[in-house]
């Protein structure tokens, strides 16, 4: 019975993987443009970095979530 509810889980986690890699890849651009435009908008840049760090932190947990629940 512990099978549907892990597969539940497994899929889950991949679909939250899926899009958070989907916004990783925009905040990765975003901190790359803001990189290009440099000195202007250098105010910006603690708040993008932060949000780039936190997503990218967040998809690695959820990647390890998913491995150790696949082995």
């Amino acid at each position: 019975m512990a099978q549907p509810a892990m597969t539940t889980d497994i899929d889950e986690l991949k679909k939250r993987i899926k899009k958070l890699k989907s916004r990783s890849i925009q905040f990765k651009m975003d901190l790359h443009d803001l990189s290009e435009e440099l000195p202007l908008g250098y105010e910006k840049i603690m708040e993008v970095a932060s949000k780039t760090y936190e997503t990218y932190r967040e998809l690695d947990d959820l990647q390890k979530q998913l491995k150790a629940l696949e082995s």
